[in-house]
C-alpha cells in the first residue's frame, strides 16, 4: 500500500525505523546491517530526511545517530501513517475498544525496533477473556495481512527488549 506512494524501499524502511517509534536512533553502519543495503542508498536518504528537518542527528563518538524529529510539524501525521500502514490502529481500535479491563498494551518485537515483518508481537497488561482475544486477533490478522502474537500479564516486568506503549487507560489511547 504505502509503497504504490513512495517507491524507494529504504526510504519505507527508514520511516518505519524513525517513525513507528520515535524514540529509535540508529547509524548508518547499524542500518545497512540491519537493511541489507549498501550505505550509499541509505545515506543518500537520511540526508534528504535531514535537510528536510524530519530526522536529527547526533554525534556520539565517530558515529552519527540519527533519529526522528519529533517536533516537526508533519511527525504526527507520518507516525499515524506509518500506525495505519502496519496496521497498528485497527488493533487499538478495534481490539482494545472490545477487550474488557485493560490497563496497557504494548508494542514489541520487531516492530518496536522499526523493523517490517509479517508478525506483531503485543502484550496485554490487565483482565482479558484469552478465547475471544485470540478470535479478535485473528480477524484483524486477517484484514491487516499479518499475524499478531499476543502474551497477557497481570503485570509488565522489563525484560530485554523494547517496548512501545500503544494504548493506556489512563491516557485512553496515546496514539490517537
Amino acid at each position: 500500500m504505502i509503497e504504490t506512494l513512495i517507491t524507494s524501499k529504504t526510504r519505507v524502511k527508514l520511516l518505519l525505523k524513525f517513525f513507528l517509534n520515535s524514540e529509535t536512533k540508529s547509524y548508518l553502519r547499524n542500518l545497512e546491517t540491519e537493511f541489507g543495503e549498501s550505505t550509499n542508498a541509505i545515506r543518500l536518504e537520511l540526508n534528504k530526511f535531514e535537510k528536510a528537518g524530519m530526522l536529527q542527528s547526533e554525534f556520539e563518538g565517530n558515529k552519527k545517530l540519527f533519529k526522528a524529529n519529533t517536533s516537526h510539524p508533519l511527525f504526527k501525521d507520518i507516525n499515524n501513517i506509518i500506525f495505519k500502514y502496519v496496521g497498528l490502529d485497527w488493533i487499538v481500535d478495534y481490539i482494545v475498544s472490545k477487550l474488557g479491563y485493560l490497563e496497557k498494551v504494548y508494542l514489541t518485537g520487531s516492530f518496536a525496533k522499526g523493523i517490517d515483518g509479517k508478525e506483531i508481537d503485543l502484550i496485554f497488561i490487565g483482565e482479558v477473556d484469552e478465547i475471544y482475544l485470540k478470535d479478535l486477533c485473528d480477524k484483524v490478522g486477517k484484514k491487516i495481512g499479518r499475524r499478531i502474537k499476543y502474551t497477557i500479564v497481570e503485570k509488565l516486568s522489563i525484560k530485554e527488549g523494547i517496548y512501545l506503549l500503544l494504548w493506556s487507560r489512563e491516557k485512553d489511547n496515546i496514539n490517537a
